[in-house]
């Protein structure tokens, strides 16, 4: 059968692709997943397979000779084993030893299943060969012995087909070129480098079952893209299942467009998903199941004011409405499911304990009435539940195994279990990791809709704004996003995190591939005549980047008048000799000065000299009419303290000044950037091109993409 092997190219699952080149399965390769995704096989019948073992369990079984998963079922099972053992050499810490233990079993066995060779031997040689320089040093000395014999054996027995993969997939380093950090390597404590890897508690292999469960009020940020990739790992990690839920129980905030939003964010971080529910779905389930409770007495309807309620609950004393009859509850029951003006005034609540020392176990609100039309079911419910009541119930439903939460969560993990409890369902095992916070950001969906209605920025795709389509515009690539997340893992320690490391990690994705082009700023540019130029205009075709011929070409025009930036021209000397970038040196002969101000600078070129006897390394660009007008854009953060209190108003600590625009000329190739395209104006910095060349009279719009480094304020 007709098959595709689609991987990410810093991941390659070099197990898989050694494995089918000696079993004589002929894959098609697709190196273009996301960072961090597990491999995929696609047959011509639409089916699919998803990781690693799963793939190598089909390469075993359409091997071209018999016997590559075992001989019987018993060596079959002890195949699967070693499968699912192979995998330790890439945590780093178990990697020596995994080779202790493999040496001692091979003491007196040539195979490591059975009297011939599996899979289980390929998969496991294919990760010790993926290890690079440590293994290799590691093959030199005598210390594992029995190890090295068996890898040296497979490897004279399949050199060429094995050395083959070897060479095209593993680095100096290991597998890939530039490996990813991998999520597996951080969930243990980094303390102890011993230390086993963090396990989703009770979780078995083939039956877990996670959810990434966002609110459609806004559109998925940086916060967000952390839980909806950690539940991605641990679905993949398991071979178990994702589910993609939205939490649509408040129809005041929510909306088809958030929805939608937040499907193409999680497309985009490539997050493949088993399904799609929504909450609403089980409105009616939920509903029953609120009626259950009242007439068990573990529930009750409650008219105390909110503001009240709040205060009574802060200091432990039962609302006058706890103890009213089933009868009596179920009567206001009715009048808020139709919404009538008694109804209006009641909420159910969940009769746990007002005395207990957590607060979240202190009677909580689990339905309200709320008149406002629902994006998805319109009219049809005056009432909706609490996340605190739909999301216990709708997780052990949908046969969740573990849900994911932050840690800011904590407090309410009892209040989670007790309700479980009290509705008779099974048990949701709770998994927390740290909320990703970084400096000078807002991740709460309330503030950052603030700025939206209030036209600080554009919308929830501003360059300014955490969201994942806000930062991607500004120029960071998925990838980046993807390794920054995975270098966090699934620590529960709170930290904020610096901006600069993520932009770090983004422009050297970006360097090595994005095309050069050069401008000069419009209001501050000089002119500079050439006596001995060129009497005519000449074109000459250049590479768009030296060193990354996919990067294209372009056509530079050399005249005998150029411009070059006011500030380079403030740097030059009279009789200096300076290089013209991608042309040759010029000799400064004369300055001319306007009150203070240079107005033309004379000289002529010097096309012998040194460039590497100058000082100055200057771009510039030919005073023709083709040139294009740009737009350059700068950001600064939207708030100017690093990190808000609790007790801190945002609304008092906004930045006045966020976004700066500068005009600017740009090479007449400029003409040809595609919006979202990523350039490097040559010593100005990384773009991302967000609206290109339409007309003359219209600029393309550059957004400046930080570096890394400290970049200075714009007041």
């Amino acid at each position: 059968m007709e098959a595709k092997l689609s991987f990410s190219q810093d991941s390659p699952p070099i197990s898989i692709i050694s494995a089918a080149k000696v079993a004589g399965v002929s894959l098609s390769i697709d190196p273009t997943l996301a960072v961090g995704s597990a491999p995929i096989l696609c047959f011509s019948s639409r089916e699919s397979l998803h990781g690693v073992n799963p793939i190598l369990h089909y390469i075993a079984h359409a091997a071209s000779f018999s016997n590559f998963c075992g001989q019987d079922a018993i060596e079959s099972g002890h195949v699967v084993e070693w499968l699912e053992y192979a995998p330790t050499f890439l945590s780093g810490s178990g990697f020596e030893v995994a080779c202790s233990f493999i040496d001692g079993y091979l003491t007196s066995r040539t195979f490591l299943v059975g009297p011939g060779l599996t899979i289980a031997d390929i998969a496991v040689w294919s990760n010790l060969a993926g290890i690079g320089q440590r293994w290799e040093s590691l093959r030199k000395s005598k210390k594992y012995q029995n190890l090295v014999r068996w890898f040296n054996s497979i490897d004279a027995g399949y050199k060429d087909t094995l050395n083959e993969v070897v060479v095209a997939y593993v680095g100096k380093r290991g597998i890939g070129k530039s490996p990813a950090p991998n999520l597996k390597e951080k969930v243990h404590d980094s303390k102890d480098p011993s230390a086993p890897e963090v396990d989703l508690p009770g979780a078995k292999f083939g039956e877990v079952c996670v959810r990434f469960a966002p609110e459609p009020s806004g559109y998925l940020h940086i916060g967000h893209a952390k839980a909806a990739l950690l539940n991605k790992y641990f679905a993949e990690r398991y071979q178990g299942r994702l589910i993609v839920r939205f939490d649509d129980t408040n129809p005041s905030k929510e909306s088809n467009e958030f929805v939608e939003n937040l499907l193409k964010d999680i497309e985009t971080l490539g997050i493949k998903y088993d399904t799609v529910t929504y909450t609403s779905d089980y409105f009616p389930k939920l509903m029953e199941m609120a009626e259950t409770l009242i007439e068990q007495g573990k529930a009750y309807v409650d008219d105390t004011p909110k503001e009240q309620m709040r205060s009574e609950r802060m200091d432990g004393v039962e609302s006058k409405c706890r103890n009213n009859t089933v009868e009596e509850n179920l009567l206001l029951w009715k009048e808020m499911i139709n919404g009538s003006e008694r109804g209006m005034q009641c909420c159910v609540r969940g009769k746990l304990n007002m005395q207990d020392p957590n607060k979240s176990l202190r009677d909580p609100v689990y339905y309200r009435c709320n008149t406002d039309p629902h994006h998805r079911i319109g009219s049809k419910y005056k009432v909706y539940p609490t996340y605190d009541f739909a999301c216990p119930f709708v997780d052990a439903l949908e046969g969740v195994t573990h849900a994911l939460r932050s840690s800011e969560y904590h407090d309410r993990n009892a209040q989670y279990y007790r309700i479980l409890q009290d509705m008779g369902m099974r048990r949701v095992e709770i998994y927390e990791f740290s909320r990703l916070n970084m400096v000078y950001t807002l991740l709460s969906k309330r503030k950052l809709l603030w700025f939206v209605q209030n036209k600080k920025v554009e919308d929830w795709t501003d360059p300014r704004f955490p969201t994942v389509q806000g930062i991607v515009r500004r120029g960071l690539k998925v990838e980046a996003l993807i390794q920054f997340i995975l270098q966090q893992g699934a620590s529960k320690n709170l930290n904020l995190m610096e901006w600069d490391k993520l932009w770090t990690i983004n422009k050297k994705i970006i360097d090595p591939v994005c095309a050069r082009h050069t401008a000069v700023l419009k209001d501050q540019r000089v002119i500079f005549t050439l006596i001995n130029g060129p009497e005519k205009s000449f074109i000459q075709i250049l590479p768009r980047h030296k060193k990354f011929e996919g990067a294209g070409k372009k056509a530079t025009t050399f005249t005998n008048r150029i411009w070059l930036d006011c500030a380079d021209a403030l740097a030059i000397s009279k009789g200096e000799e300076v290089t013209l970038m991608d042309w040759g040196n010029a000799i400064i002969k004369e300055i001319k000065m306007d009150s203070g101000v240079i107005t033309e600078l004379i000289g002529e070129l010097h096309l012998e000299g040194s460039v590497k006897a100058t000082k100055l390394k200057l771009t510039w660009l030919p005073d023709i009419d083709e040139l294009v007008p740009l737009s350059l854009v700068e950001f600064d953060y939207l708030i100017s303290k690093k990190k808000l209190e609790e007790d801190d108003d945002f609304l008092e600590n906004l930045n006045p000044c966020t976004r700066k625009e500068t005009p600017a000329l740009g090479d007449s190739n400029m003409r040809n950037l595609k919006r979202g395209e990523v350039i490097q104006l040559e010593r100005k910095g990384y773009y991302r091109c967000d609206a290109p060349f339409v007309r003359s009279s219209k600029p393309v719009v550059l957004f400046a993409i930080p570096d890394g480094r400290q970049q200075a304020s714009l007041n």
